[in-house]
């Protein structure tokens, strides 16, 4: 590593991290009239060009889209992600080139380019309801949230509108309706499962507020933006039919010509001045170069996903912050919370066998969380929601006959039976135990400490997972389903790619980092809106709230600099 060079050019304003947090920041502050510096630490990838595998038919992969042998054995990790296959790969990072020091098991998914993972993100976009801000404080397993469901909710119909949300007006309590393109219909199966489950069990099945812009707006035209229902949106959508940075955000903030983009660009530190009490900028090392690079700017956003964001500011050390910036506290990469996707279960119906679906639906139905609303009513605390869907049985999920022939032809001429499927994601306490630091002698090859991850399951999550696989099971089987496989998988936490917390927001600086604005307490001008912010984990998919609280922030700061505030 170089000495470093003193840029002179100044920005208004740095983002660290050009992902689906990093891309609202940017927007933002380019469009209030701010000279905005995106530092990425990994490639450039431009929309549509850098989309290599986007129109490849499954039969022109060497393994039909499967990984080979080789490659997973060299990417235990990376190659667990949801997503992950020969097709996806080049968004993924691989193991070896960024090793981190699991104390206890926790994969680590991460995609360094432009536009981050929001490139293979899983696109739900429902809302947090209040109750999701306000039970783990109701329930006594976390602090109070600093705001709460009506001071994002403008702010979630702003993201909404621009980004496009499918779903349908339902009037749910726990799933609040938001600013909806028409929804992805329910095939015959879904619509039986959600009959049912409203005949029985008074509980909702929806079709998914999902990231897809399945009926353009004029602001989706001038993005060039619709969703074809291909489902391969992982691969990059030439279309741009799912949100992305690239897609969206990104190219919308280049053009008001106030933005930069620096790949390759890995983010050592944040610079503090102590006669001012700021932040100055920032310490960039090249990637490929390693030389060492500060920029300067009046504020700075953090978006480089949660664990980075930690990794970073526990990095940015000074004489009045020896423990990382703005941790006073010390609780700086503590309360680390996650989503529970351990278990799963699917079975078979009977019947409805004159009935198909005519495309590729990118998005899934919802089971709204129907644990502990307005009062517990269960033995664990938080809530779940449900991810469900119907399907046919393929050609490749049949038991073929051994030997080709008229069989084969016969069973290859007509889908097979309908089945279902459904999935949990469940709410987790953040608990102080749950935390990552950085090694004190381990350094990755930018010489920047490792991180140390260090998270874990709790008695609580067991609790929750046997109440999912009783409830989901009853709700199968009520609705005629047979053959009913369920799995807890036990997978560790970080597949679920939803960690939250470390840098969270609160009304004490006694026991959170950030203010309601995602300010650094004891640093006014750095923003942190990333997962990093968060202060619980909720029940519902984050990536949309992380927007909501990025787009807010960004035009907060934006007014606190013209006061001179910041």
């Amino acid at each position: 590593m170089t000495d470093s060079i003193e840029v002179t050019t100044e920005y208004d304003a740095i983002v660290i991290g050009s992902g689906i947090s990093g891309g609202w920041a940017a927007k933002e502050l380019c469009e209030k009239g701010l000279k905005t510096l995106v530092l990425e630490r990994g490639r450039n990838v431009e929309h549509i060009k850098d989309y290599p595998t986007a129109n490849t038919p499954v039969w022109e992969f060497p393994y039909r889209g499967a990984v080979s042998r080789k490659e997973l054995e060299a990417n235990p990790y990376i190659s667990r992600a949801a997503g992950y296959d020969d097709s996806t790969k080049h968004f993924f990072i691989k193991d070896s080139d960024h090793p981190y020091i699991q104390e206890k098991p926790f994969e680590w998914i991460r995609g360094y380019q432009v536009g981050g993972k929001s490139l293979i993100w899983g696109r739900a976009c429902a809302r947090w309801s209040e109750m999701d801000f306000t039970a783990p404080h109701r329930y006594g397993y976390g602090i109070e949230w600093p705001i709460g469901y009506q001071d994002i909710a403008p702010w979630y119909s702003h993201v909404e509108k621009f980004i496009g949300v499918c779903g349908n007006k339902e009037g749910i309590a726990t799933m609040p309706d938001g600013e909806f393109l028409p929804a992805f219909e329910l095939n015959c199966v879904e619509q039986h499962l959600k009959d049912v489950l409203a005949d029985k069990f008074n509980r909702h099945y929806v079709s998914g507020r999902w990231a897809q812009v399945t009926q353009p707006q004029e602001i989706h035209k001038e993005q060039h933006r619709q969703c074809l229902s291909r489902n391969l949106c992982m691969r990059g959508c030439p279309f741009g039919g799912y949100f992305s940075s690239n897609a969206s955000t990104l190219p919308w903030a280049e053009k008001t010509g106030n933005l930069t983009i620096r790949p390759f660009s890995v983010v050592h530190s944040v610079m503090y001045d102590e006669q001012s009490g700021k932040a100055t900028g920032v310490k960039v090392i090249d990637a490929k170069t390693k030389e060492t690079t500060v920029f300067h700017a009046k504020i700075i956003f953090l978006n480089a996903s949660a664990l980075n964001t930690n990794l970073i500011l526990l990095n940015s050390t000074s004489k009045r912050f020896p423990n990382g910036l703005g941790n006073d506290n010390g609780l700086l990469g503590k309360y680390i919370g996650f989503h529970n996707y351990r278990a799963g279960m699917s079975g078979e119906f009977d019947g409805f066998e004159d009935k198909y679906y005519k495309v590729s639906k990118p998005a899934e139905c919802i089971i709204p969380n129907f644990r502990n609303v307005y009062e517990k009513d269960t033995d664990f605390v938080g809530g779940y929601v449900v991810f469900s869907a119907a399907y046919r049985e393929k050609l490749s999920d049949k038991n073929m006959p051994a030997a080709l022939g008229a069989a084969f032809k016969e069973a290859i001429s007509k889908p097979g039976k309908w089945g279902a499927y459904m999935y949990m994601q469940g709410e987790t306490i953040p608990k102080e135990s749950n935390h990552v630091r950085l090694s004190k002698d381990k350094k990755d090859d930018w010489g920047i400490p490792l991180l140390i991850t260090s998270v874990d399951y709790d008695d609580n999550d067991d609790r929750m997972v046997k109440d999912f696989i009783e409830q989901g099971k009853a709700m199968l089987t009520a609705a005629g389903a047979k053959n009913i496989v369920v799995t807890d998988n036990h997978q560790p936490p970080g597949l679920d790619i939803h960690e939250m917390g470390g840098v969270r927001m609160g009304k004490d600086p006694a026991s959170s980092l950030l203010n309601e604005w995602n300010q650094l307490h004891h640093c006014k001008n750095v923003f942190v809106t990333d997962g990093a912010c968060m202060t619980s984990t909720g029940n519902q998919s984050p990536s949309i709230l992380y927007m909501s609280l990025t787009a807010r922030a960004a035009n907060y700061a934006v007014e606190q600099l013209k006061k001179g505030a910041l």
